[in-house]
């Protein structure tokens, strides 16, 4: 079973190649990264691991069985209680309930471990599979929003001591 951890450093080189397996399958439903997010990979997980130490963000990769990156689940811009929820899954891993699984254990981490109240996310309108996610574990509809030019629905889940509600259980 795949296990949610914290992001470190010794992450890096299976996260970048999650991302680069899997960048046309993601662009295909959320906006893309761009050239220079690849080209300056390495800076810039630095960087995600000092705004981590730093309590702005907490970020989350989904590890496989042979340490391959499946996934993340990111909680960012953490202020008064509340941060913006993102996630995504790997296009060979989908369909199997681990992004329910790893949202449902991050609202858990959200609420206990890192003091939030509020957790917010943002979807494409055509991204199904993600709003499906959403509903699942907790968050409602909050309204519309534009996403790189592209419509989408804002989402917001009240967190109460971290267990799924009993609609999503």
């Amino acid at each position: 079973m795949p296990r949610l951890e914290r992001l470190r450093a010794d992450h890096a080189t299976a996260l970048l190649e999650f991302e680069v397996a899997n960048r046309a399958y993601f662009a295909a439903s959320i906006p893309d990264r761009g050239d220079d997010w690849f080209a300056h990979f390495d800076a810039r997980h630095h960087a995600l691991l000092a705004e981590q130490d730093a309590g702005f963000c907490h970020f989350h990769v989904l590890v496989g069985a042979g340490g391959e990156v499946l996934g993340r689940v990111n909680v960012v811009d953490v202020a008064e209680g509340s941060a913006e929820l993102g996630y995504r899954i790997a296009e060979s891993a989908a369909g199997r309930g681990l992004a329910t699984a790893a949202v449902h254990e991050v609202c858990a981490l959200a609420a206990g471990e890192y003091g939030l109240t509020t957790l917010w996310a943002v979807t494409t309108l055509d991204n199904a599979g993600s709003r499906t996610v959403l509903t699942r574990t907790g968050f409602v509809s909050a309204g519309t929003v534009e996403l790189d030019g592209r419509p989408g629905l804002r989402f917001v889940r009240e967190l109460g001591d971290g267990t799924p509600p009993p609609s999503a259980r």
